[in-house]
């Protein structure tokens, strides 16, 4: 096993088949580098990538996303048929549950002509480089996070759940700034509406200034795994050119 480590955050791994790979070295790669990057993973049908998956561990599954038909672990995510692009902000996912999913991941079905890069930031390093009087203000707070976007009844028994803006790594101990999209962060902890929404903006801005996001621009037979505990993801749905088509699925805890 071969690792190229990314920056600012990531790392490529290179010399493994996915039925192959160590999921207890993997995860301690996650938890450092917080996504891996696997490619040539061109063999790798749904049944491979849910083994793969589990693993790790038991799967999660998001209420609200429409289940692959033939693995109902896994879900589709896709541009085809689409006559306007599909939106994405950075986010965690499924943070609105007291035990968020530790790992998500894709496995490229279709590439794109051009444009679809899914992108990741380092949040270690947005904690790491919070200026000093922020860090202070917020120390000691948490975040409500909140579903969106589902009908009442639809997003399952949970709805709802408080998380550290500092959150330490569940198997590491270190921190990392932890949030999701503004509408999933609801309010700040000891703070008023207004001061909470400004205050979850500088935050997102922070942790996704360019300096501190990865493009990855996927190539057929991609597979790619991140630690929601460490990074914030999103996809560039601009100017994409064809069909993207990705088979997403979730580990519900950190090996």
């Amino acid at each position: 096993m071969d690792v190229e480590v990314l920056d600012p955050v990531g790392a490529r791994v290179t010399g493994v088949a996915l039925s192959g790979t160590d999921p207890a070295a993997l995860g301690a790669l996650l938890a450092e580098h917080g996504v891996l990057v696997l490619p040539g993973q061109d063999a790798v049908d749904d049944d491979a990538f849910l083994a793969f998956l589990r693993a790790f561990g038991p799967p999660a599954f998001t209420a609200g996303e429409t289940p692959l038909g033939t693995h109902p672990d896994l879900n589709v995510v896709s541009n085809v048929g689409r006559t306007t692009p599909p939106r994405s902000a950075f986010h965690v996912d499924t943070s609105y549950v007291a035990a968020p999913p530790a790992y998500t991941a894709l496995r490229a079905v279709t590439v794109p002509e051009r444009g679809g890069a899914t992108q990741f930031s380092n949040q270690y390093r947005a904690y790491e480089t919070l200026p000093e009087p922020l860090r202070a203000r917020l120390d000691g707070r948490s975040i409500r996070h909140v579903v969106t976007g589902l009908p009442p009844g639809e997003a399952g028994a949970e709805t709802e759940a408080w998380h550290p803006v500092f959150r330490p790594h569940p198997r590491t101990g270190r921190t990392a700034l932890y949030l999701s999209t503004a509408a999933r962060c609801a309010e700040v902890s000891g703070m008023d509406a207004a001061e909470s929404a400004a205050t979850v903006r500088e935050l997102l801005g922070h942790s996704t200034r360019p300096d501190n996001v990865l493009d990855h621009r996927w190539a057929p037979g991609d597979v790619v795994i991140w630690d929601n505990a460490c990074v914030l993801h999103r996809a560039d749905h601009s100017g994409v050119v064809g069909d993207r088509v990705m088979h997403r699925g979730m580990v519900r805890t950190h090996v």
